[in-house]
């Protein structure tokens, strides 16, 4: 559903099922986020103008938006309690919560659509782009806190948002399925593709298998670690309120950092034809690197630090097979923009993943350098 088929008047209701302090000025789309939609709300009080943040769920990837919720309200409630008690900001530091005035988190519109607000942070924004190399080290450290900050989360186990999300032995699996159903007759135009990732098979089973032996814990991580889901204060450039929630879930924290690694240290945008011009950055995993240990080093195991640079080739080998999958199984999953592009994505993923094969000796020490 795209936030263009809300009406004015439509979304005027729908900020009014939550508790907030004011009458409606407008009701805006904000973003560039492609999963949920986004809008910005106005609204006039006595002591001027406030704003908060609405967001309607996309609940066919979310399919239990209450458990997510729930998730949500304990992981912000857990880490306001550290961030007063080292005497910051939680408005700031962390998203806060506005509930219903049925008294609840979430409300459930007439037209079967979930809808959140939160308090909208003030002087601090996020960026689709990297400005200095010092927001890369913020936005990693960010990252660290957050999963430092949950290492003691009180309670059971959160709801997995999404099962299975970062299940590399399981998406493995599911490629093999995949490629013997063959059903779009593509696997034969793509035979070196599917050799890079089946001569991979082992690697893909090795942080599952760790956690399920016990050999590395299950933490609560992200899971979404891009550089815009940092908000970083306009004044003092630090990374301030991790932010895109949804995917909070038990995990490891290898997810975070490999995935951190894949996006953050491309030199190429993701569906790069050029392949010359793909490759992998390392001097910004150094950066992240460094920012990610300042915060997260004393609460990393040793078996977890370990893997840390193997980590950054796991999950971009992930992703890379994802797009593979996608292409042989006809493109169902992945948006495409014209023919072959999930494989051009497969490429640059792989791309990437080979690169990092050839310096993991340099990423491996550079791991040990911050710890």
């Amino acid at each position: 559903m795209s936030s263009s088929k809300f009406t004015a008047e439509y979304l005027k209701e729908m900020a009014e099922k939550f508790v907030i302090d004011g009458d409606v000025i407008s009701v805006e789309p904000y973003g560039t986020g492609h999963i949920n939609d986004t809008f910005c709300g106005t609204f006039k009080t006595a002591k001027g103008s406030t704003r908060y943040i609405h967001q309607r769920i996309n609940h066919n990837i979310f399919k239990n938006p209450e458990g997510l919720m729930d998730n949500v309200e304990r992981v912000t409630k857990h880490l306001r309690g550290k961030i007063t008690a080292r005497g910051g900001d939680p408005l700031r530091e962390t998203l806060t919560i506005i509930n219903t005035k049925g008294g609840g988190n979430l409300h459930k519109g007439t037209d079967g659509t979930f809808w959140r607000t939160y308090v909208f942070v003030e002087g601090a924004k996020t960026y689709d782009k990297v400005e200095d190399l010092k927001m890369v080290y913020e936005a990693s450290k960010a990252f660290g806190d957050f999963q430092k900050d949950l290492a003691d989360i009180p309670g059971g186990r959160l709801v997995e948002t999404i099962p299975d999300f970062h299940h590399t032995k399981k998406r493995f699996e599911t490629f093999e399925q995949v490629l013997k159903a063959d059903i779009k007759g593509r696997a034969k135009e793509v035979q070196a593709e599917v050799d890079f990732v089946l001569a991979r098979k082992n690697d893909a089973s090795k942080i599952v298998d760790g956690m399920a032996s016990g050999a590395l814990p299950e933490r609560i991580t992200h899971n979404d670690t891009k550089f815009n889901n940092v908000m970083i204060d306009d004044v003092t450039k630090k990374g301030i309120c991790v932010i895109d929630l949804d995917t909070v879930m038990p995990g490891s924290p290898l997810y975070d950092f490999g995935d951190s690694v894949r996006i953050g240290t491309s030199t190429a945008v993701e569906d790069e034809r050029d392949l010359s011009k793909v490759g992998m950055d390392i001097g910004m995993f150094e950066r992240l690197s460094e920012g990610y240990l300042a915060s997260a080093k004393a609460m990393l195991t040793a078996e977890e630090k370990a893997l840390l640079a193997f980590s950054g080739k796991l999950l971009t080998f992930e992703c890379g097979m994802r797009f593979l999958t996608d292409y042989l199984n006809g493109d169902t999953y992945f948006k495409v923009h014209r023919d072959g592009h999930n494989l051009d994505r497969c490429r640059t993923q792989f791309k990437m993943v080979s690169d990092m094969e050839k310096v993991m000796n340099k990423m491996d020490a550079i791991v040990r350098k911050y710890c």
